[in-house]
């Protein structure tokens, strides 16, 4: 009999255009409302049909989800055959796989059970297509959660398409329901888990939907973009929100047209962002280099995939942070985040728009596809809704924008908003903004650009250590998407000698990350081939770096495969 302590593992395969995001996105809902812990993520192919796809939902009592990508496979609903062979290197002696037995070949390697889902579509609305639901519901029946639960998301969802197209759904669903409950009595499967009722008012929110909240959270009042995957969905979901939350939205004919209409609109006074991936950014670097000269905020959000070039475009990495971090000619102050869970994006997003507001600077937010479309239960309580400071000054006549100050700070005026002249310009230019070739105005403005760099240092956010970092003898050092991977695995490893310390920012770094790592051998978690952020912390603290853990591969690290890199380790 299948046990199942902590957590179970549900994978659903089957090719774009049969419904797996679909089944997904219901289960969560539906799982989440019966009181139980949930996350997801998902893997697809950069194809609108066929291909091979899936989706992973993590079911848990606990109060807090686990929020990272396992090899483990506890049910496997597979669509289709090729599902089975993508799939086949995580089924294991402990899977049991729901499939058509005509087209499986499981080799005795798990526990199969023949389920028919075509026929049930078919009996139900004699359309292949409504296989999905038949899935949804022999999960379900495994589960133990009522038929009825499912009936009222599958009627709300479809309402539109008609009655008729809600009551085949339905019937899809009542039958797969059936089979699911009566094969988790004939198995003796039971699943031990128990639901919450206190969850039931958690949040379920993906990485793209955090950030767009923490952007509105942050005062953000202007988006201007070019879609690009998988960066599209920010956009998209501050266009959904734009009328209620007073929010501009301009989706520009290219990537240079949206950071200069971005840069237009913060120098008119708006909280202006971009969004956009690493291909598309490789556009916008002239504007960066002009919002450092011009001192204007902007926050730019960049969506990583595999590059170069077109890459592997619906994959994941973090391969984009030295191009972030040198990117625009000539040198100028920025700032960086990248944040690990849907509470840090929230809070890194509300950050980005005040700390590019108060230091008239780029702001960089770097996520990655897997963070981007992963999904989890949230407290609100995690939510830390921060000030909007703002830092506009009404100008006097005599006012000069690029005033030589000892913090390096002039103070910004908008046009409009006083009697002064709000003159910006591109070129080198004095207090006032007239061009200058003067030497020593250069040389004055230089120091002014960069001084703020000093006190971004002071402010900067101390990465996240875990219970576990202090008297460890090794740090493990992660930042962006990886923080619940390497939370997981050092909890599971349950080793005194292995730490972990997460940076939810990642340039500039606090000079207190000395005090957190001294003494400790360091080892850095990333997704990229030569391990740009380990580069970074040895070049920002002169820190010795003993091990770098990288994956280039376009997959995120599953917990397995991270406790095996660590476990000589501990």
């Amino acid at each position: 009999m299948p046990k199942f302590s902590k957590d179970i593992s549900i994978v659903v395969g089957g090719a774009a255009g049969q419904g797996v995001q679909t089944v997904e996105a219901a289960l969560v809902r539906i799982l989440k409302d019966a009181g139980y812990g949930v996350s997801a993520c998902k893997e697809y192919m950069s194809r609108v049909r066929g291909g091979s796809n899936s989706v992973q939902i993590r079911l848990s009592s606990a109060r807090v989800p686990r929020r990272a990508y396992i090899r483990r496979i506890d049910f496997l609903l597979a669509l289709d055959a090729p599902a089975l062979e993508h799939l086949r290197w995580r089924i294991g002696e402990g899977t049991t796989v729901f499939a058509e037995k005509a087209s499986a070949d499981m080799g005795g390697i798990c526990r199969f059970i023949d389920t028919p889902m075509l026929r049930f579509a078919m009996e139900a609305g004699g359309n292949p297509i409504y296989a999905n639901s038949a899935a949804l519901g022999v999960i379900l029946g495994v589960i133990g959660i009522p038929s009825e639960e499912a009936e009222t998301y599958l009627t709300k969802v479809f309402s539109r398409k008609g009655d008729d197209i809600v009551e085949k759904n339905i019937e899809a669903l009542r039958k797969g329901h059936a089979f699911g409950k009566h094969a988790a009595y004939a198995e003796n499967i039971e699943v031990p888990l128990v639901p919450d009722d206190g969850k039931k008012d958690d949040l379920l929110v993906d990485g793209t939907t955090a950030l767009g909240i923490g952007a509105i959270a942050g005062g953000c009042d202007f988006i201007s973009s070019y879609p690009m995957s998988p960066a599209t969905g920010v956009l998209a979901f501050l266009a959904q929100n734009a009328k209620r939350c007073g929010i501009v939205v301009d989706q520009a004919e290219d990537e240079i047209s949206a950071i200069n209409a971005g840069l237009g609109a913060s120098y008119a006074g708006a909280r202006a962002m971009v969004t956009t991936s690493g291909g598309g950014f490789d556009l916008m670097q002239e504007g960066v280099s002009l919002a450092g000269m011009i001192e204007t905020p902007i926050v730019i959000h960049i969506g990583q995939r595999p590059g170069p070039a077109t890459g592997l475009p619906t994959r994941t990495e973090q391969g984009d942070l030295n191009l972030a971090l040198y990117s625009g000619h000539g040198e100028f102050s920025r700032a960086i985040f990248a944040p690990g869970n849907p509470a840090e994006a929230i809070g890194s997003m509300e950050r980005a728009f005040d700390t590019a507001d108060a230091y008239q600077i780029p702001v960089f937010i770097l996520s990655d596809q897997y963070f981007l479309d992963a999904v989890s239960t949230i407290d609100s309580k995690e939510i830390v809704r921060l000030p909007i400071r703002r830092n506009i000054v009404k100008t006097q006549a005599e006012y000069l924008r690029y005033a030589l100050t000892t913090d390096g700070l002039s103070p910004r005026g908008v046009p409009g908003y006083g009697d002064g002249l709000v003159c910006v310009d591109s070129d080198e230019h004095d207090e006032s903004g007239h061009i200058t070739e003067s030497f020593e105005v250069r040389r004055a403005m230089m120091d002014k650009r960069s001084r703020r760099l000093d006190a971004l240092r002071d402010e900067a956010v101390i990465p996240h250590a875990f219970d576990n970092l202090e008297g460890a003898e090794t740090a493990v050092v992660s930042w962006g998407s990886n923080r619940g991977v390497v939370e997981e695995s050092l909890t599971r490893l349950g080793s005194r000698k292995l730490g972990g310390l997460h940076f939810s920012q990642v340039f500039p770094i606090n000079p207190a990350v000395e005090t957190l790592l001294s003494g400790k051998r360091i080892i850095v978690v990333e997704n990229n081939h030569s391990g740009q952020f380990a580069d970074l912390l040895v070049r920002e603290l002169g820190v010795k770096v003993s091990r770098r853990i990288l994956k280039s591969t376009g997959e995120p690290f599953c917990v397995e495969e991270l406790m095996d890199e660590l476990e000589p380790e501990a």
